[in-house]
């Protein structure tokens, strides 16, 4: 951690692809160590809003988390902590990964699994807890020095814990402000991405039918001085406010949208799922 703040170069852009990692975890970059050493990263920080593929998990409010990776090799493990605003009003959010990060040619790959915890749940009606697993695998790869690509795909075969299967596949492009245009111990990186999740049917207690399938899109710059990191990011979706009320169970939701006999009989319209500008600013150090 020393060694990272005394540096004097350029640092190295904290702007990864963001292809939809939930809380404070790393974006998904390659980080390959040396064979035979253990090495460790940890980030914390704070954010105006929590967003996950294009929903809020705060209720549009502020959000703070941290994280915390071991690697050897390829291999890594890590854990994350964050603070949640849901239905089921946990005291956090907690995730649990591990994976492997090959180099195949010149791709950068990241397979891995996360198991989604949500401690201290209240569980009315239904509800049985949203604690879930989910498995990913993501590519990165560079063109040239300033361009970078990444594609990526999750599954989990019960997502939320609502009895539906997921699918999210996501793409992303960034570019890096090259250093000699930039002052020393500054690097600035221009990232997007795009992605689409779809689902199986719900368990017959939660209605039977499947979620509402969507596009999430976000786009923004991210700063980085020596450790420290600044991300200012547009998210929206093309989620209607019904189906945003369906697909979150927001509860908050008020009445006035189109009623749907099967799905939102009530006609309410949820606020979760619509644009938002975010300001997240972090520490990062390996």
């Amino acid at each position: 951690m020393a060694a990272g703040l005394a540096q004097t170069e350029n640092p190295s852009p904290g702007g990864a692809i963001g292809l939809g990692n939930r809380g404070w975890s790393a974006a998904g970059a390659n980080q390959a160590t040396s064979p035979n050493e253990f090495e460790f990263s940890a980030r914390a920080g704070a954010a105006s809003d929590y967003i996950y593929r294009g929903t809020t998990l705060s209720d549009h409010g502020p959000a703070v988390g941290a994280a915390f990776e071991a690697r050897f090799g390829s291999l890594y493990a890590g854990t994350t902590v964050a603070t949640v605003k849901l239905p089921t009003q946990p005291a956090a959010e907690l995730t649990f990964a591990g994976g492997i990060r090959p180099t195949i040619a010149t791709i950068d790959l990241d397979l891995g699994v996360t198991y989604f915890a949500y401690p201290g749940e209240r569980l009315p009606g239904e509800t049985n807890g949203i604690n879930y697993w989910e498995a990913v695998i993501r590519g990165d790869r560079k063109i040239g020095e300033q361009v970078r690509i990444a594609a990526g795909y999750a599954y989990s075969p019960n997502v939320s814990n609502t009895g539906a299967w997921s699918q999210y596949a996501a793409a992303g492009a960034g570019f890096d402000v090259p250093g000699r245009l930039l002052p020393n111990d500054l690097a600035v990186s221009f990232t997007t991405a795009a992605g689409y999740s779809w689902f199986g049917n719900q368990s017959s207690q939660l209605g039977g039918f499947p979620l509402p399938a969507y596009l999430n899109w976000q786009a923004g710059v991210t700063f980085t001085h020596k450790a420290f990191n600044l991300d200012l990011r547009y998210y929206d979706t093309n989620l209607s406010k019904e189906n945003c009320l369906v697909f979150t169970g927001d509860p908050n939701a008020r009445p006035g949208g189109r009623v749907d006999l099967a799905t939102n009989p009530g006609g309410l319209v949820s606020n979760w799922c619509g644009a938002a500008f975010v300001a997240k600013a972090w520490f990062a150090f390996n």
